[in-house]
């Protein structure tokens, strides 16, 4: 008897503030939908840093024609350079940081540029004599990078020792920035959402104030009288929750799905990743709709 009467009671006030329920719903749909997309920039900035630094490369730049580094004051690389730069790469005390390098001659330099810019109009003003020669090198471990740089920056015919990683670098702290902004949008946006939930939860008991009166003179309960108002807010945030779900799935499923297809050198996050962010927007959801509730009603019904 008592579940049927709170069933009843939800139901009277979900069609009494249907407008206000809407509005709930759609803003607590896009407060989560900005919580969960920072989430999925986060775990795409992880799984592309798993995946690139691996296979990032520390490259050796031997001096050539026109240098005007301080290593390149006695003209391009010899031969003999060259051979005692490799000799270093496979002594112990190197070859231990390093799981393979390679040589990369002028013209291959040339070649990797042409296929790299081939739509661009620049590949027509390079020359293969203006691209230096280079070691390329696998690290065993990325982070010891300094060793390298230390052992190769000041040795005869090197122009200069760069660590790809920087590179990458700069692409994840703009996506992190990117996900900070994501964050403080839906910070904004779930504030919107308590607001709206607190304000739908007072038109109800407001509509409902004669009724609850009477609950309070027969001896109902605090729990009885207050849950009705409570289960709606939280139904209404579900909701949102549910539709946010179902749009970062879609996100994943459609677009990260074909730009995996385009791209297929860069790892992007599945369907089945992004669902690990659903939980947390359902429990993130249900805790704005209880606080938002439980501290309207403190207020407003006194009991």
């Amino acid at each position: 008897m008592r579940l049927a009467f709170i069933l009843s009671e939800i139901g009277s006030g979900l069609r009494r503030n249907l407008t206000m329920v809407i509005s709930v719903i759609l803003v607590t749909f896009i407060s989560l939908t900005f919580v969960g997309a920072a989430g999925m920039l986060q775990l795409q900035i992880n799984q592309m840093k798993g995946y690139w630094y691996d296979k990032v490369q520390v490259a050796i730049f031997l001096c050539s024609e026109g240098s005007a580094a301080a290593g390149c004051a006695s003209g391009p690389v010899t031969e003999e350079q060259q051979k005692n730069l490799e000799a270093l790469l496979r002594s112990p005390a190197v070859a231990q940081y390093i799981n393979e390098f390679q040589f990369e001659s002028k013209e291959d330099a040339y070649g990797h540029f042409k296929e790299q810019f081939s739509n661009s109009p620049i590949v027509d003003s390079v020359a293969p004599d203006q691209l230096p020669a280079s070691f390329r090198i696998n690290m065993k471990d990325p982070e010891k990078y300094q060793i390298i740089s230390e052992t190769f920056a000041s040795q005869p015919g090197v122009e200069s020792v760069i660590d790809q990683r920087k590179i990458l670098e700069q692409l994840f702290s703009v996506m992190n920035g990117a996900s900070v902004v994501a964050v403080v949008i839906a910070a904004v946006m779930i504030v919107c959402a308590i607001l709206l939930i607190a304000t739908t939860i007072r038109l109800s008991a407001f509509s409902r104030r004669r009724e609850t009166g009477i609950m309070r003179l027969v001896g109902a309960s605090k729990t009885v009288i207050q849950l009705p108002f409570i289960l709606e807010g939280v139904i209404a945030a579900l909701i949102g929750a549910a539709l946010a779900s179902g749009t970062l799935w879609a996100v994943s499923y459609f677009f990260l799905g074909d730009l995996s297809k385009q791209f297929q050198d860069t790892p992007f996050i599945s369907p089945s990743q992004t669902l690990v962010l659903v939980p947390a927007l359902f429990a993130l959801g249900v805790i704005l709709a209880g606080i938002s509730s439980l501290l309207t009603l403190r207020r407003y019904l006194r009991v």
